[in-house]
C-alpha cells in the first residue's frame, strides 16, 4: 500500500514563505508523476505543481514564478517551496503520485496565508 505523508503546512503571513514535504513509502522512481494539488473550501481540487520521473516540472499559472517543486531521490521525498505567498494560496495541499492508471493521495496539509 503506497503511502504519501505530507508535512510543513501551517500559517504564514502574506509575502512569506513555507516549504511543504511529501515522503513516499517507496522509491519515487516507481511513479510516473508526483506533485501537489490544493483545494480551498467550496472549490475543486486543482493542480499546483507536478514533477515527472525524468525531473521535468509543470506549474499552474497562479503559482508559476513563486512556487518551486523539487525532490530528493535518496529520501523518496518531494517538496514544494512556496514564496511570496498570497491570501488566495490558502487551501489544503495534497501530495499526489500516479503509476499507470492508479492515483495516490496524501492526507493533506493545511496552509493558511493571513495577516
Amino acid at each position: 500500500q503506497v503511502q504519501l505523508v505530507e508535512s510543513g503546512g501551517g500559517s504564514v503571513q502574506p509575502g512569506g514563505s513555507l516549504r511543504l514535504s511529501c515522503a513516499a513509502s517507496e522509491s519515487i522512481f516507481d511513479f510516473n508523476t508526483m506533485g501537489w494539488y490544493r483545494q480551498a473550501p467550496g472549490n475543486e481540487r486543482d493542480m499546483v505543481a507536478l514533477i515527472g520521473r525524468e525531473g521535468g516540472s509543470n506549474y499552474a499559472n497562479a503559482v508559476r514564478g513563486r512556487f518551486a517543486i523539487s525532490r530528493d531521490t535518496a529520501k523518496n521525498t518531494i517538496y514544494l517551496q512556496m514564496n511570496s505567498v498570497k491570501s488566495e494560496d490558502t487551501a489544503v495541499y495534497f501530495c499526489y503520485a500516479d503509476r499507470g492508471m492508479t492515483r495516490y493521495w496524501g492526507q493533506g496539509t493545511q496552509v493558511t496565508a493571513s495577516s
